[in-house]
């Protein structure tokens, strides 16, 4: 609205309003970006505002891997952040003071009595040999306040001629040998609480973990797990200077400090905060993979990891040879397989399928891991529409009994639906319950019965054991599907259930659901919105980007209904034909059976009957019904 205010004031009177966001650190790079992504949609509802964000890192919206943390994410919505860029108004890396501002600086950073602690004379040197590096200029002060109170006396410019590694290995060497040890530990570290930094140095008092975080090259970011962390130029340097210091660390000595913190990280990971168990999986990896450790607590955070769905990124930096995906060791295998479970919301499911097939043939992962593949493997071939492979897979993972065992009974059972055999569905849902997500397995039998209200009640019965359970990817999954039941009986409370599946979607990343949503609202203006076939055809391309093309038959049966209702036979017709494209053999046949009952028509002799659960009879006389009600509906709303 303001936005819209703005670009109604006269010609004359108009001004470029400025908005200055400064120390944005202090809300980006988090694992949760719910105030980033308020103020990313500002900026985006606002393009007649010019925006100033100024702070320690880059902006990252131009970053793909960000879709779903943010609304908009990549480079074609943010084409002026990319590197490079050279059209205002763009990113400008500010990371160099001028000489100046570095005598200023250094000036008023120590004084007495109003006058400057540090002379001319090694002002100048600092300055030369910084190169403007804020941090430099922070280390070479504390430097000489170290200096200046161990000797008591001023230090001489000939104490600062160092580069920044030089500098790093004097400061290092100047610090005790606790609080060096515990340094050379957190260097392990993107993230670092004191207790984890304590527990990682493997000493029995917090105080020399308390000195370190008091130093200027520990950063502080409060909205993180852990929220203090070394300045990446410092922790590259700590290595090559502990290398010439007297009491250096072998190869030996730092495994086992990356032991003694993938062990205390293993800690972290056991509570309820889901924040600190995707930290401690994305740092507990790198140092499983970096230092060929075991597994260990890794298996379980992973499962944790999946149990709800929210997918915030894990990704392993790459190491120096740049092997992208290669997997040598169990660790690599298993943070391919969680990068590519948490990217398929974010890209093609054959793409995904490659790389979970990728992991398999490695041989690399336990087999009390293997299931974490194999089933969101059969998922991604259920979403292309490989029916046998994905039957295949997960009939493995439910036979195998483990982790993911009730996950891959209902999803035999999503599978026993698409192919219409809804009495063995209702017999299996019984033995789902909570842990295989039985309300809304009840939810899928019950709509397709045309029972809308028993599936509405059961979608909702899902979504608030899920949100009890603080589940909220499988809430919002519930919710979505609620909003697709509503909306083919209740016009008003479909409106509601989509706006409330929209809302909850906005906390996680989950592709389909996305798609579903879409889908209710198609399905609520059936026969009442002109523009649904194209529409329709929207979201089926956007179901086909992301590889969703299972999705694309419950669309063309939304344009069925919407052609039903206008009474179009002709053009109803040809929707039809569009969705016997979707069917194979028994798979969405279904669906193309609705389409004839629900317009009191016999089905085409062609198609499978599918196993209605009181009789086709029932069924179709609930879907007339269904129908009838949308027409008078329509009718009222175009004032007939």
């Amino acid at each position: 609205m303001l936005a819209w205010d703005l670009s109604r004031v006269p010609e004359k009177k108009r001004a470029t309003l400025v908005v200055l966001l400064d120390t944005f650190e202090d809300v980006g790079d988090r694992v949760h970006r719910d105030l980033e992504r308020l103020i990313q949609r500002m900026v985006w509802l606002m393009p007649n505002v010019l925006f100033v964000i100024t702070g320690r890192n880059r902006l990252q919206w131009d970053d793909l891997k960000l879709e779903g943390q943010l609304d908009w994410a990549g480079p074609e919505c943010w084409p002026l952040l990319v590197g490079g860029a050279t059209e205002e108004p763009r990113q400008h890396t500010v990371g160099y003071l001028s000489a100046e501002d570095c005598e200023i600086y250094l000036r008023e950073r120590l004084t007495v009595a109003g006058r400057p602690l540090i002379d001319d004379r090694t002002r100048h040197m600092i300055t030369a040999n910084s190169h403007g590096l804020p941090l430099y200029l922070d280390l070479a002060v504390m430097r000489f306040l170290d200096l200046y109170r161990r000797n008591d006396r001023a230090p001489v410019p000939g104490e600062f001629n160092l580069d920044f590694s030089a500098l790093v290995a004097r400061t290092f060497r100047d610090l005790t040998p606790d609080v060096r040890r515990v340094l050379r530990a957190v260097s392990l570290l993107d993230s670092f609480s004191v207790e984890l930094a304590t527990a990682a140095a493997g000493l029995d008092r917090d105080a020399p973990a308390l000195d370190l975080v008091e130093r200027p090259f520990v950063d502080m970011d409060p909205g993180a797990p852990w929220r203090h962390r070394l300045h990446d130029l410092v922790r590259e340097a700590v290595r090559e200077a502990d290398d010439t210091s007297e009491d250096r660390w072998s190869e030996a000595d730092w495994k086992r400090a990356a032991r003694r913190t993938f062990t205390a990280l293993g800690r972290e990971a056991a509570n309820d905060d889901r924040a600190r168990l995707v930290a401690a999986l994305r740092q507990g990896l790198r140092l499983a993979r970096d230092y060929q450790l075991d597994l260990d607590w890794l298996a379980d955070a992973a499962f944790r990891y999946v149990d709800d769905f929210v997918w915030e990124p894990i990704e392993l930096p790459a190491q120096d040879d740049g092997g992208g995906d290669a997997i040598s060791t169990p660790a690599e295998a298993l943070a391919v397989s969680l990068s590519a479970i948490a990217q398929r919301q974010r890209e093609h499911r054959g793409r995904t399928a490659e790389r979970l097939r990728s992991v398999l043939d490695s041989g690399q992962l336990p087999d009390r891991l293997l299931e974490l593949p194999r089933y969101f493997l059969a998922e991604c071939d259920r979403d292309l529409g490989n029916f046998d492979a994905s039957l295949d897979g997960m009939r493995q993972v439910a036979d195998d009994g483990g982790r993911l065992a009730p996950t891959a009974a209902r999803g035999l059972v999503h599978l026993a639906r698409r192919v219409g055999r809804f009495e063995r569905v209702r017999t299996a849902v019984e033995a789902l319950g909570p842990e295989g997500r039985a309300d809304r397995a009840r939810g899928d039998l019950w709509w397709t019965q045309g029972n809308i209200g028993p599936a509405c009640s059961a979608y909702a019965a899902g979504r608030d054991e899920a949100l009890h359970r603080d589940q909220p990817g499988e809430a919002a999954l519930a919710q979505a599907c609620l909003a697709f039941a509503a909306a083919f009986q209740d016009r008003p409370r479909a409106a509601e259930q989509i706006a409330r599946a929209e809302d909850m979607l906005g906390g996680v990343s989950i592709r389909w659901a996305e798609i579903q949503t879409s889908i209710a609202t198609l399905v609520r203006d059936a026969g009442v919105a002109a523009d649904l076939p194209q529409r329709a055809e929207d979201t089926a391309s956007r179901a086909r980007e992301a590889g969703l093309t299972s999705s694309i038959a419950y669309i063309r049966l939304a344009v069925c209904l919407h052609f039903l209702v206008l009474g179009s036979f002709d053009l109803l017709d040809e929707a039809r034909e569009r969705l016997r494209e979707c069917v194979k053999g028994e798979e969405f046949a279904y669906l193309a059976e609705l389409s004839y009952l629900m317009a009191d028509e016999v089905p085409s002799a062609d198609l499978p009957c599918a196993q209605w659960l009181d009789g086709q009879a029932a069924v179709q006389a609930r879907w007339v019904a269904i129908v009838e009600d949308r027409r008078r509906e329509a009718a009222a709303i175009r004032g007939e």
